[in-house]
Parts: structure tokens; C-alpha cells; sequence
């Protein structure tokens, strides 16, 4: 079964292909604080997290599941924001964990944010990509996302994919593994902005960064039984249709585009830290 969960919205219970509206649900039925419950704040429909130079903070899915997608709709840390990471990520658990990156690296107020992407396969990362925006993510909410799917990863933003991941012939793809959501808000001064260079500034404590809407859509996964139905290949998974095994032709250009325009580091380019390029760096650009 796939389940659409919507953050102090309406659930969405989806059977099969078609879907049918339950009651309306509370931050606390699907998500947990996973660490400084006091510095996660409720307003209404809207979730806060608050980092000061005490802590920062995060949550957590109470379900893990086996493919799927993730949205949330998110507004960064507003004015001077350097040192400052809000991350957004499906993970497994243990050593030889699978874990797909969003982090938001803040800047000094005027200089752009940058998003880096990474992905970690069996508890091995350094795949990281950085790009700057096309709009100001402070100003109002975007929507963020990570489709998990049986033949590739795909990170969009706004709808826009910015990256994809694929299943080729030689390269490690993530399986097996049930995730859970994540988002969380912390201080990385020593690495985030400039390369460190530039510190968080504690004199605009506290940092916040809003979420107004949370979504899951996958296959909830608990049990080595629920792992088997997960990865069967049924007409009423909607991660197993063909329209969702690539990108459209549209969602192809569109990622050009952002490369071309956006791009300011990518791992599969830089000789310094791989003189021998990655499987997937090899098969093309990921």
C-alpha cells in the first residue's frame, strides 16, 4: 500500500492507482522530533526550526519506506545565514546505510544560497553536487523533493529536476534498504559557507527555517515481508510505472538547463579529489 502524508494537512490513502481523502492529521502523527524538541516550534499549519548558538534541531519520519517520493515545502533562513546547513534527506540506518542529500548551505546577506546534493550508497558518500537558484530561496516557500525509484534518484526543485541518479551496469545502486525522512537545522561553520571561511554570525540568533507543508508518498516498510512486497512489481505501484522509470523530454531539457546555469561544482569534474573518475562519472553526468 501507498501512503500520501501531507504535514497539518489532509491524508491522501492511496490504493492502487486512485486515492481517497482521510481526516486531517497533526505534525506528531507522522513525524517525531529527533533531537532539541524545544527548539522545534508549531505556528498553525506551519513548522519551525530554530538553531541559537544552544542547538539546532530536527525530525524524523515515524515510518521508514522502500521507494517513494518526498516533498517539502520549505523557506530558508532569511538575512545572513552563513554557517548555517538546513538539510533535507531520506536514510537508512547503520554503517552501510543509503542516504540522499539535500543541504542548504547559507551565505552572507546578498551572496546566493547553495544547494548541495549528495548521495551515500552502502555508507559510502563524496558524491556531492552544488548549484546556485534561479529565485531567492528565503523570500517564500519552494518545494523540494527526492523520488526514490527502482532505476534512479531524481532530486527536483519546484518540479525541476536537478539531478538524476540512474541504475547502469556497473554502478552501485541503492536496494534493499527501507528510509526514513529527515530534515534538520545545524550550525557547519567549519565547512558550509566559503569553505569555512566565513562563521556564523551568533548576533542574528536565532536562525529559522519554515516549513509549511511535508509530504511522503511510498511504500511503508517495516518488516523483511513489507521489504518483498515493496519490491515486487505490481500494476498498483505507482513507482513501477514505465512514465516514472525516466525523465520526460520536458524534465530532460529541463535539467540541461539547470546544469548549464546553475552548476557551480560537481564531483564527477574535479580531477584534484578523483584522478580516476567514478563508475558513474564515466557513463555520464549524474
Amino acid at each position: 500500500m501507498a501512503i500520501l502524508k501531507k504535514l497539518s494537512l489532509s491524508i491522501l490513502i492511496c490504493l492502487t492507482l486512485a486515492c481517497i481523502a482521510s481526516s486531517s492529521t497533526s505534525f506528531d502523527q507522522l513525524f517525531q522530533s529527533s533531537w532539541a524538541s524545544d527548539h522545534l516550534i508549531h505556528e498553525g499549519d506551519l513548522l519551525k526550526l530554530k538553531l541559537d548558538n544552544f542547538s539546532g534541531a530536527g525530525f524524523a519520519s515515524k515510518q521508514k519506506y522502500m521507494y517513494g517520493k518526498t516533498t517539502a515545502q520549505i523557506k530558508l533562513v532569511e538575512g545572513d545565514s552563513a554557517g548555517t546547513v538546513t538539510a533535507f534527506y531520506m536514510s537508512s540506518d547503520g554503517p552501510s546505510h543509503h542516504e540522499f542529500d539535500f543541504e542548504f548551505l547559507g551565505n552572507t546577506t546578498g551572496e546566493p544560497y547553495l544547494v548541495q546534493t549528495n548521495i551515500y550508497i552502502d555508507g559510502i558518500g563524496n558524491r556531492e553536487q552544488r548549484m546556485d537558484l534561479w529565485f531567492d530561496p528565503t523570500a517564500d516557500f519552494h518545494s523540494y523533493s527526492i523520488l526514490y525509484h527502482p532505476r534512479q534518484v531524481v532530486f527536483a526543485v519546484d518540479e525541476t529536476p536537478i539531478r538524476v541518479y540512474r541504475e547502469r551496469n556497473g554502478v552501485a545502486f541503492p536496494r534493499d534498504q527501507a528510509m526514513g525522512v529527515y530534515s534538520s537545522l545545524w550550525n557547519a561553520d567549519d565547512w558550509a559557507t566559503q569553505g569555512g571561511r566565513v562563521k556564523t554570525d551568533w548576533s542574528h540568533a536565532p536562525f529559522v527555517t519554515t516549513y509549511r507543508e511535508v509530504e511522503i508518498e511510498g511504500c511503508e516498510c517495516a518488516t523483511s515481508e513489507d521489504l518483498k512486497r515493496c519490491n515486487g512489481s505490481t500494476a498498483g505501484n505507482w513507482w513501477d510505472q514505465p512514465v516514472m522509470a525516466e525523465l520526460s523530454v520536458h524534465q530532460s531539457h529541463q535539467l540541461i538547463w539547470v546544469r548549464a546555469n546553475h552548476l557551480v561544482y560537481d564531483y564527477c569534474a574535479d580531477p584534484g579529489r578523483f584522478p580516476v573518475l567514478p563508475p558513474e562519472c564515466e557513463r555520464g553526468r549524474v
